[in-house]
């Protein structure tokens, strides 16, 4: 009985109810479904409409809408906001030819949304497009029964200590594998260029992999993914937080660590140039601080404590195979003498546009100190 209550109303319906209808002929038409984020930077929303014909490209599906005043978007007396559709996958939901449709924000004069990250995001990149910058993040989360209590943790206490659950296997050391698997399979049936998952240090923690993604890429598959994500724990009856540190005391927080190389840093010799970025990003910590979280650093100082797997918030580190360094060069790396490096500050509700970003205007751009430069005039 705890188990089962635990879990949303919703995800109790009959299944298999569902299952008739969703294998009914669509006479050649087409649901897509337009997701974008909302005015919190990390939730995302969605809202379906039909086309008469399969979409083939992103320029197939139209401009649409949506009430901002209800989304913390705009007032409710000049709310409508356009979607402005980006980047098109598969719709593991309602299956092919259906489509899931991520879109950016645009106020009622065009201007970006305040939450629209990625259109400063996508300027960025076109501008250092010959750098060929290739991202891969690792999106760690923690899934909560609908009480908001971690899923399969004991109602009244704790579990025991971390040290069996990383990467365990055992009913009594994971919790969700159901849930993880079938966000996986649902991701690769999207097309979203999911590359790994494992289970977590704290218990009911999980993490899955994006990448390798070129540019404006990785946000576009990373939030894909994280909407997947919400969606199949929807269909579970749990709830997948992206909470930096959902749990006070000795339990490990969650980040969304991001790998990051330039062309020059993966060809033979490339050391020399992970080197000099790393240089760079240490004389700007303050800034990229501000922007690995939704809330100015503020969520980040709950995690990056200096215990737990993470560096300190206030400091800058750097070192081969630390993980309690702010940036860790792999071993093989530092053995191969080329490759990547990984940015362990971001925390787990980054917006993966800003990140990527400032990794951009700090390593190939050389901006310095925590102003931005803006590249429209340019």
């Amino acid at each position: 009985r705890a188990v089962a209550m635990s879990v949303s109303h919703s995800s109790r319906l009959n299944k298999l109810v569902r299952e008739q209808y969703m294998r009914l002929p669509q006479d050649g038409r087409v649901q897509v479904t337009y997701v974008w984020i909302d005015g919190s930077g990390e939730g995302v929303r969605c809202k379906s409409r039909t086309l008469e014909k399969e979409p083939k490209s992103i320029e197939d599906v139209p401009e649409w809408n949506f009430d901002g005043s209800s989304t913390a978007q705009a007032e409710g007396s000049n709310s409508d906001m356009f979607l402005v559709p980006v980047c098109m996958f598969r719709d593991p939901f309602c299956l092919d030819p259906n489509k899931l449709v991520l879109c950016e924000v645009l106020k009622y004069n065009r201007k970006p949304a305040e939450t629209n990250l990625r259109h400063t995001c996508k300027k960025v990149m076109d501008l250092v497009k010959d750098s060929h910058p290739w991202f891969g993040m690792e999106q760690e989360y923690t899934l909560l029964g609908i009480n908001g209590h971690p899923y399969g943790w004991p109602d009244n206490g704790f579990p025991g200590p971390q040290g069996p659950y990383y990467c365990g296997v055992g009913a009594d050391k994971v919790y969700g594998r159901d849930i993880v698997e079938s966000h996986y399979k649902a991701c690769l049936y999207a097309g979203v260029k999911i590359c790994g998952t494992n289970a977590e240090v704290m218990p009911s923690q999980w993490e899955f992999q994006v990448g390798p993604c070129e540019g404006i890429e990785m946000g576009d598959h990373l939030w894909m993914a994280r909407f997947i994500l919400h969606r199949v724990c929807e269909d579970f009856g749990v709830v997948a937080t992206l909470d930096p540190k959902p749990m006070t005391g000795n339990w490990n927080g969650a980040g969304c660590h991001t790998n990051y190389s330039t062309e020059e840093m993966r060809r033979e010799g490339g050391l020399k140039h992970i080197e000099a970025a790393i240089e760079k990003l240490s004389k700007r910590h303050d800034y990229h601080i501000c922007v690995y979280d939704p809330r100015g650093g503020r969520d980040n100082s709950r995690r990056l404590t200096g215990h737990h797997e993470t560096s300190n918030i206030f400091e800058f580190s750097a070192g081969v195979a630390n993980r309690g360094a702010s940036i860790r060069i792999p071993r093989q790396v530092g053995q191969d003498g080329y490759g990547y490096f990984e940015d362990r500050r971001p925390a787990a509700n980054c917006d993966p546009y800003a990140v990527t970003e400032a990794i951009m205007r700090t390593t190939v751009l050389n901006e310095t100190g925590v102003e931005t430069k803006d590249y429209a005039d340019h």
